[in-house]
């Protein structure tokens, strides 16, 4: 097991919670170095969970535990800490900032019922929040997930709470609202008004912060007591234990983000975090569950957070440990998981990701133990509840994405949506002979991230990672070596296409005499090409049995397999498309002529129609969608043009300032362009790619 004994909390693990309105689940999230690591790290120590706090630059934090991510001072995958609080049970889940790992992102706003939002102090000194901290704040909007703000690294130089805070009101929107204003001795309560004297505005602030609480309370009565001055014409009369109350509604809502700035490195605002996460943020209770069905597909009633309901369970993030193998995090929706029980695994996407026809997988397995996890750390647990996280060993089949559900009840939840990577490495080992343990390292790796897809081509022979970026590719690449699995990279190689260059009238033939039965069949074959995507055609026109009807179909699967094959341009195979072979005459032989030869003739055929056509070779153009701010429009179209891009039109999106730009590129112009975007756009644009077709260059 991984453990840093000397890190290791008396506490860590909390007796098993039973009730999950005891747990909140919240995950970190905001741009990389706005300091989400180090808060967990201080509410960790600041709780006594831990003795002290740990360095992200040492590598010695709780949630940082994997060596790449201690390497690069940076996350880069989900980890969860737990800590207890005000009689709660609060799993903290702390999230990459780094836009290449938005699939490690996707999975802890899974596991989680709220988000805190952490950005740095510094993030509005010029006014504006950029563009990519937008971004991953669009990423919780599009999940529904509730939000607090926090205005972290309060100590740095150029910090301005205020400025920041009015930033992420401009570009949040109106919902962003002070909770606490900084003061010289600390934080100052809008809600509690104190401690100590009211700073410059607090008065206007507290009553904005009301009137947004109370705009998302249920009790419709306290807009109107508040504005009709019923209990004090400032609100001040309203019970603050009704606005906490409210203030949780207002969160849970979605529509109301309170502001708390935090001094991770001092422990200011450390306790006013700890009391939002306790009093502001929903339970597991008020969170939607994923709709869940059979594992045949079929319906199956809606779930609630129910420690007695039916087991369903969710495999968020899988790794690898040296010392206890596969080790799967777990986020309960429904019923109760419990050690030495017999499960059901079930899941959309196989290992390896290479087909998309393949739909699911399905096991059945039995728990020996059950952890809760603290970063590395794995502490023995009896149960773990509906609305709680924990993490399972040896469930040998099970990945990320995947379903835990009662073996004599499976279920299937809907999986949340992965990212796509759309950055290709080919990778080849060293070594000659290690080709097997490339494999197994592969198959390891692609069913723990959910950002990481391979592709093993049988037209290049090149084994493919596809990645969602520079930083995961290199994350992958050192997790391959860390396993034992020595490579080097190479060039992408695409796949290209040929067709012939005209029509032509050519002769099969395939006549051979070795003393017993012979091989005969002759075939006269008409070939044409097709306009580009139509394929292969095939017709017969034999007329007077000069090639018995048994033998049509083996001309056919002769030919086929040959434009499968493919004739060889510039001393490399490719397939040919987009042609139409006609059968017109032939010969055949009583006694000689059979399947096989039939086949042969057909493959002999098309060869020497490439040799009387000429071929034209033929590159793959695949259709792309830009989603681009519009400050960047005319850049990234001349970018595409470059490319040799055909730029099929523009279009507005939902999101106000935003555009799509829809074109036609050359598959290989596109091998880089995921960094290339991202470099041109400052990490603000996505894209998406699909295959058109094959065209000449």
């Amino acid at each position: 097991m991984t453990v840093r004994q000397d890190r290791r909390a008396s506490g860590a693990d909390p007796a098993g919670v039973v009730d999950p309105a005891l747990i909140r689940n919240v995950v970190l999230v905001g741009p990389s170095g706005a300091g989400k690591t180090t808060l967990v790290e201080a509410l960790l120590a600041h709780t006594g969970t831990i003795p002290r706090a740990g360095s992200v630059v040492d590598g010695t934090t709780v949630c940082d535990h994997d060596p790449a991510a201690v390497r690069r001072h940076r996350s880069v995958g989900v980890a969860v800490a737990p800590l207890r609080h005000a009689g709660l049970k609060i799993n903290l889940i702390d999230t990459p900032g780094y836009g290449d790992f938005v699939g490690e992102l996707r999975a802890g706003l899974r596991a989680a019922d709220a988000a805190l939002f952490v950005v740095p102090a510094t993030a509005g000194a010029d006014g504006v929040i950029d563009p990519a901290t937008a971004a991953l704040w669009r990423e919780c909007a599009a999940v529904g997930m509730p939000r607090a703000v926090v205005v972290a690294r309060c100590d740095q130089a150029r910090a301005d709470v205020e400025a920041t805070r009015l930033a992420c009101r401009e570009a949040f929107g109106a919902g962003v609202a002070p909770l606490y204003l900084p003061t010289d001795d600390g934080l100052y309560g809008l809600l509690t008004q104190g401690p100590g004297a009211a700073p410059d505005g607090a008065e206007e602030a507290r009553a904005s912060l009301i009137e947004g609480i109370i705009e998302q309370s249920e009790d419709e009565s306290l807009m109107d007591r508040y504005l009709g001055g019923g209990d004090g014409e400032d609100g001040g009369q309203i019970a603050v234990e009704t606005l906490v109350a409210d203030l949780e509604t207002a969160v849970a809502r979605g529509a109301f983000h309170p502001v708390v700035p935090v001094c991770a490195a001092t422990g200011t605002g450390l306790d006013a975090v700890l009391e939002l996460l306790a009093g502001g943020f929903p339970s597991p209770l008020e969170h939607p569950l994923p709709p869940v069905s059979t594992i045949d597909g079929d319906p199956h009633p809606a779930l609630t957070a129910d420690p007695h309901g039916p087991l369903a369970a969710e495999v968020v993030r899988t790794s690898a440990d040296p010392y206890v193998g596969r080790v799967s995090l777990v986020r309960v929706f429904s019923g109760t998981l419990r050690a030495d029980t017999a499960i059901h695994v079930s899941g959309h996407v196989p290992a390896p990701r290479s087909s998309p026809e393949d739909t699911g997988h399905d096991l059945d397995d039995r728990l020996s133990h059950l952890y809760t996890p603290l970063g590395a750390t794995l502490v023995d647990t009896e149960v773990c509840v509906a609305g709680d996280i924990c993490a399972l060993t040896k469930v040998s089949g099970a990945e990320t994405g995947d379903t835990v559900s009662a073996a004599d009840h499976p279920l299937l939840l809907r999986a949340w949506e992965l990212p796509e990577p759309l950055l290709p490495i080919a990778v080849v080992p060293t070594e000659p002979g290690a080709e097997d343990q490339l494999a197994r390292t592969l198959a390891t790796l692609v069913t723990a991230d959910p950002g990481l897809r391979l592709e093993r081509s049988r037209e290049t022979h090149q084994t493919v990672l596809w990645t969602t970026g520079e930083a995961h590719a290199d994350v992958v690449l050192s997790r391959l070596r860390e396993a034992g699995a020595d490579v080097r990279t190479e060039d992408v190689r695409v796949p290209m296409r040929v067709t012939l260059g005209s029509a032509a009238r050519v002769t099969g033939r395939h006549v051979k005499q070795s003393g017993g039965h012979g091989q005969y069949a002759v075939c006269h074959v008409e070939f044409e090409p097709l306009p580009r995507g139509s394929g292969f055609e095939f017709r017969s026109a034999v007329v007077g049995g000069s090639v018995p009807t048994q033998y049509v179909p083996s001309v056919e699967k002769g030919i086929r397999a040959q434009l499968a094959h493919g004739p060889a341009v510039d001393g490399v195979a490719h397939p040919v498309v987009d042609v139409r072979a006609t059968l017109v005459d032939g010969k055949a032989h009583s006694v000689d002529s059979s399947d096989a030869a039939f086949q042969t003739a057909g493959a002999l055929a098309l060869r020497a129609a490439a040799q009387e056509c000429g071929l034209v070779l033929l590159e793959q153009v695949d259709e792309v969608g830009v989603t681009i701010l519009d400050a960047h429009l005319g850049a990234v179209l001349g970018d595409l043009s470059g490319r040799r891009g055909r730029v099929l039109g523009t279009e507005p999106t939902e999101v106000p300032g935003r555009t799509v730009v829809r074109a036609e590129v050359p598959a290989a112009e596109l091998l880089r362009y995921a960094v290339d975007l991202r470099a041109l756009t400052s990490g603000t644009a996505t894209f998406t790619r699909r295959f058109a077709r094959y065209d000449t260059p």
